[in-house]
Order: structure tokens, then C-alpha cells, then sequence
């Protein structure tokens, strides 16, 4: 197997979560405080912090320390568009309407 393949299939595979996907869709809008994206979640700091931290592992997310709080932001923007296409695919799927 090409190594290059198989190491997209392991980036994506990082996204593969609602939770992920949810803190991708937040930071898509920008840098976000991790007290903001665990309101948005509803979940606990430490399950937010653990889904960052595989977020961050696989180089989707980049993170800065100002003072006590800690915020994330997407390394590349191209995955705001990437969770665009998975929305639109998925309303597809769900008998919406697809447009390109």
C-alpha cells in the first residue's frame, strides 16, 4: 500500500468522531478559547482536551497559550472547506439537494 495513502486515510481517520467534527465546524469560524468549544460540545474539559489533542497529533489544529486560557485554531483552512463537501454530501445523502 502507498505510504502516502495510508497516511490520509490516518488524517482522516482523526476526524472520524461527532465530537471532532463539531470543533472542526466551531474553529471553521476561527480561533476559539477551549472554554468555548466545550460549551459547545456539552461535555467535560477533559473529553474536549482529548479529542484536541488528537486533533492536534494529526496537525489539523495548532494551539496558543495566552495567560490560563489556551486556544485552537485550524493549521490549515482548507478544512473548514473539507467539512463543507461532508456536510453537503451528507445532506445528499439524506435526500437533500446536492449543488455544486
Amino acid at each position: 500500500m502507498n505510504t502516502k495513502f495510508t497516511e490520509q486515510a490516518e488524517l482522516i481517520k482523526s476526524l472520524a468522531h461527532p465530537t471532532r467534527l463539531l470543533i472542526i465546524k466551531e474553529l471553521a469560524g476561527g480561533e476559539k478559547c477551549v472554554c468555548h468549544l466545550r460549551d459547545a460540545a456539552g461535555a467535560d474539559i477533559s473529553t474536549v482536551s482529548k479529542h484536541l489533542s488528537i486533533l492536534k497529533n494529526a496537525g489539523i489544529v495548532r494551539r496558543r497559550k495566552a495567560g490560563t486560557h489556551i486556544f485552537y485554531a485550524l493549521a490549515c483552512r482548507c478544512t473548514a472547506e473539507f467539512f463543507a463537501c461532508v456536510q453537503k454530501m451528507s445532506e445528499h445523502k439524506t435526500g437533500g439537494h446536492y449543488h455544486e
